[in-house]
């Protein structure tokens, strides 16, 4: 196992203990749970750099990492909508449209990288999650419930996006 494989998986380990934050909201907790999020955040970046840099690209990685990124996103969100921050239905988008790109790799031979739209996505939830757990005052409600559905866009826009040069690649139902 790669040392990025390994970078990945203690993303994967984070989990937990940003769920129990969550689920015992305090001040100190949001801090702690912010601080374990954007450092696990950070890791997602580190561990393609170092696959590059090392020439240590695996299909284990290739596999890995996309999931832990969306177990990342997804698993913040869930203790927000109990805790009442943001809307099921927002995240439900968010879900469907891993999902729907999930499932639609499945049959692919080869993944693209990510454009500048999956680049956005990425940033703009990294950044939705971060205000919505940091314990910010009432204040800031406002701002992050609005970077939330910034992201929610960012999201869609990006699955439309990847899924739409994909319609070129099918055969034509051209009778003759």
């Amino acid at each position: 196992m790669t040392l990025p494989n390994w970078i990945t998986l203690s993303r994967l380990l984070a989990l937990p203990v940003l769920l129990y934050c969550l689920d015992n909201p305090t001040t100190e907790t949001r801090t702690v749970g912010l601080v374990i999020f954007l450092i696990a955040a950070a890791t997602d970046w580190l561990d393609g750099y170092l696959a590059r840099k090392l020439n240590q690209v695996t299909d284990l990685g290739k596999f890995l990492d996309p999931l832990v990124d969306k177990l990342l996103v997804l698993a913040p969100l869930l203790p927000l909508i109990q805790l009442g921050q943001v809307p099921a239905w927002g995240v439900f988008l968010i879900l469907a449209r891993e999902l729907a790109i999930a499932g639609w790799r499945v049959n692919k031979t080869t993944i693209t990288g990510a454009n500048i739209w999956g680049k956005l996505k990425t940033v703009s939830q990294i950044i939705a999650i971060a205000l919505l757990i940091a314990p910010l005052p009432v204040s800031w409600q406002i701002p992050a419930i609005i970077a939330f559905w910034i992201s929610v866009a960012f999201t869609l826009i990006s699955g439309v996006i990847y899924l739409l040069p994909q319609k070129s690649e099918q055969p034509s139902a051209v009778s003759q």
